[in-house]
């Protein structure tokens, strides 16, 4: 469940930038239709399909209810669109989970950067106690051994491993699921291939306010989430940047520490990765604790926090139209039929009952 929604780092403007000449997109800023792959995990159409299957089953956590799509949903915008995610037995996160979709093209994972890499990213859920709640990857992986089904898929998927059912495969396989989900060919991504049409006049503007003001040089890339950067190296914002408005105790955009949380370096206080601006319209409410409804609020949030800026409404509104020139064309999924468990049920290990004991693990 990575956890959330838009930062925007340094999202805008300018009352002066509504004037300021079009600085013209080009083919830089088109998303890619395939996403970088590392060299200890090439894409395979048989990992993928394993990853999806993996992905969406709920049996990876310890009440058997939660699965890596509940809270970054791929049959809309990527996320659950709550302020917090929820885990088992209805347990509240402490940050909105960010969209899972064009997540390959981002360098580290989390709001705060902490893993490296999707590989990294997938084990993290899967023993958070309020996220999927395992005991530890044995017992993930303990699991998956118990469903029958999957053994032939982890093989299909990893045929040089001796043992190919481990936690690193099974990570492996959800990362490589997680490469296909691309939204390419945003009204934007014509517009920068060269169609002068394909936005509106008052998009056309939003975006000569978000580069006049230097918002871009945050929100830049084929992400619009930062420079391309190696794998592991994070591109992180101070958010927020000017506390002298309202926004920040009233959105409390300080109670949480961000990347602080987990270096425990004071200089990493409030400092949180840049996401994408891709699809950042369907992805509602904002920031990394969602506290944020709407996105032209958020607008107005970080002008405020991030520029000092209160800026017109007029701006504000061409912003948002940009914005959403940004939202691209998801790809057809299908939910995969998962492997069946005939004549019993999986049992996850540990399961709190209602008198406080566990049962422990076992096929019911």
């Amino acid at each position: 469940m990575r956890c959330r929604k838009l930062l925007l780092s340094s999202l805008l403007i300018t009352v002066a930038a509504a004037s300021a000449p079009l600085i013209a997109a080009g083919a830089a800023d088109v998303i890619p239709d395939r996403a970088p792959e590392p060299a200890a995990n090439p894409v395979t159409t048989a990992k993928v399909e394993l990853g999806k299957h993996l992905y969406f089953d709920p049996r990876l956590s310890s009440d058997g209810t939660v699965s890596c799509n509940s809270c970054h949903n791929v049959m809309s915008g990527g996320e659950d669109n709550n302020p917090v995610s929820v885990g088992i037995r209805g347990q509240k996160g402490g940050r909105s989970a960010p969209t899972v979709w064009n997540a390959a093209f981002m360098s580290v994972q989390f709001w705060d950067g902490r893993a490296p890499s999707l590989e990294a990213q997938a084990k993290g859920p899967l023993t958070n106690p309020i996220e999927m709640g395992m005991k530890d990857h044995d017992a993930v992986i303990a699991v998956v051994r118990d469903i029958p089904g999957y053994a032939a898929m982890f093989a299909q998927a990893f045929p040089e491993d001796k043992n190919p059912v481990t936690i690193d495969n099974l990570a492996k396989a959800i990362a490589s699921f997680e490469r296909t989900l691309i939204t390419p060919n945003s009204r934007f991504d014509k517009f920068s291939k060269g169609d002068a049409n394909a936005l509106t006049p008052l998009e056309k503007r939003g975006y000569e306010v978000a580069q006049g003001a230097g918002c871009t040089s945050c929100h830049s890339g084929v992400n619009f989430a930062g420079p391309a950067l190696p794998e592991g190296t994070g591109f992180f914002q101070k958010f927020p940047t000017f506390e002298n408005n309202t926004y920040v105790k009233q959105y409390r955009l300080k109670d949480d520490q961000g990347r602080f949380a987990a270096t425990k370096n004071p200089a990493d206080r409030h400092m949180w990765r840049v996401p994408t601006w891709r699809n950042v319209a369907l992805t509602a409410p904002y920031f990394h604790n969602g506290a944020v409804a709407t996105l032209d609020e958020a607008v107005r949030v970080m002008a405020k926090t991030q520029l000092d800026k209160t800026l017109p409404e007029d701006d504000v509104k061409a912003v948002v139209a940009f914005l959403g020139s940004l939202t691209g064309e998801f790809p057809n999924i299908t939910m995969p039929r998962l492997p069946a468990t005939p004549g019993f049920k999986v049992s996850q290990q540990t399961v709190p009952t209602e008198a406080g004991s566990v049962k422990k693990a076992r096929r019911l």
